[in-house]
């Protein structure tokens, strides 16, 4: 049985805006991960974990796991907190 994560994505830090943060992603997770003897790096034998669903609603997402019978996790978003800050409060003391 294949196991799946669900969530919103963050946003690039290198962004101020919060554009694009409204779609839920459906990942796959590594059923059995193995070390590269090499180079170290890790691989698997799965290629579901190569994919990754894209969905406009959390509901929606929700909807296609349980109609492809994959079980998931669904990791909610934090909500962001925003200070209001004002330029003349940089010489308010």
């Amino acid at each position: 049985m294949t196991k799946a994560i669900i969530y919103i994505p963050n946003k690039n830090p290198m962004q101020s805006g919060a554009a694009k943060s409204n779609k839920w992603i459906l990942e796959f997770i590594t059923k059995d991960p193995t070390k590269n003897p090499l180079m170290g790096w890790e691989s698997s034998s799965d290629t579901l974990t190569e994919l990754k669903l894209e969905f406009p609603s959390k509901e929606v997402a929700i909807s296609y796991a349980k109609k492809k019978k994959i079980d998931f996790e669904i990791i909610e978003p934090k909500k962001r907190k925003t200070v209001k800050k004002s330029y003349a409060d940089n010489f308010l003391k």
